[in-house]
């Protein structure tokens, strides 16, 4: 029988941006805890990340801003890539293995060696824009696994569900006019990074394969499930998808310091058993997550270790 792949890495712990900043390496220690402990942690394959290549980066990102983050490795102090976006000596190895990771993962998958799989990296990734660094992320480790998955094994269609409670604008934009990429996000508006209207749907080729759902302050699991099952669901099975990638963001749930959303543990458990429903009758199960926010650390531990306990407990 298939099991769920993860990827956790101590490198990911040596990016850090200053001892106030919400996104921090304690995230991943307490995310840790689950992969450790006696629960779910142990129906788990554990896999060891690789390295992005630069033309693996080059898929999403432009080589002169690559550039600019490799510049800042082994740097004293911290380089500031955007104003809440820091890189210290550690930043470089820990984005390009976060990338990597996100990778392998799409590999297992794909080869069928994995039912699915979560990528528990840091930096996250999805507002990172082709030549910025912007919102924590320095690499778009969710688009770069998409573009992967779409030149490795011919992939028609892919689809890209982000519940971040932030817009994924550089993952929108990485595909925003391709047809062949499906992206659709729920998130707070208005709200950092102020992208994400529901009339953003596409350009070109790529008109109707972006879905926006911008919710207003203090929606709870009732409004998020009904923005799935009317909304988003629907939308993917029309699609029809061979992958299905997530941004797994948690900073929707009531606990989190800066997303003012009211969303419970148990409400993200029930995303995590609709996605695996959802991936089972379009693509035979095939589903990625890629962690993104989340800066309350027990509800972030909390909401991975539920989203991995369906993941497992999935057909």
């Amino acid at each position: 029988m298939k099991k769920t792949g993860v990827v956790w890495d101590e490198r990911f712990v040596r990016h850090e941006m200053g001892f106030s900043h919400p996104e921090s390496p304690k995230r991943l220690l307490a995310i840790k805890e689950v992969l450790d402990g006696d629960g779910v942690g142990k129906d788990l394959v554990h896999l060891k990340p690789m390295a992005a290549t630069i033309d693996e980066l080059a898929y999403i990102h432009d080589k002169t801003y690559i550039e600019s983050v490799k510049a800042t490795a082994g740097e004293e102090g911290y380089t500031y890539l955007d104003p809440d976006t820091l890189a210290c000596a550690h930043t470089w190895e820990a984005a390009l293995f976060a990338a990597g990771g996100t990778i392998v993962l799409v590999d297992e998958v794909m080869k069928g060696n994995l039912k699915n799989a979560f990528a528990l990296v840091r930096p996250p990734g999805h507002h990172a824009e082709k030549d910025t660094a912007m919102g924590f992320c320095f690499f778009n480790n969710i688009a770069i696994g998409a573009e992967y998955a779409k030149r490795h094994y011919n992939l028609e269609r892919i689809a890209i569900i982000d519940f971040d409670v932030h817009h994924g604008n550089g993952t929108q934009h990485s595909f925003y006019d391709r047809e062949d990429v499906f992206f659709t996000s729920v998130h707070r508006s208005p709200f950092y990074p102020g992208t994400g209207a529901a009339n953003e749907t596409g350009a070109g080729k790529g008109k109707g394969t972006t879905l926006n759902i911008p919710l207003e302050y203090g929606a709870d699991d009732d409004v998020y499930k009904m923005v799935f099952d009317k909304h988003i669901v629907p939308a993917v099975l029309e699609f029809g998808p061979q992958f299905i990638l997530v941004s797994a963001g948690y900073d929707a749930h009531d606990s989190d310091p800066l997303g003012g959303m009211r969303m419970t543990t148990e409400g993200f458990r029930w995303i995590a058993q609709t996605i695996g429903d959802l991936a089972e009758e379009c693509c035979g199960g095939k589903v990625l997550y890629v962690l993104e926010g989340g800066y309350d650390l027990k509800a972030l531990r909390d909401s991975v270790e539920a989203t991995l306990e369906e993941m497992v407990g999935s057909k």
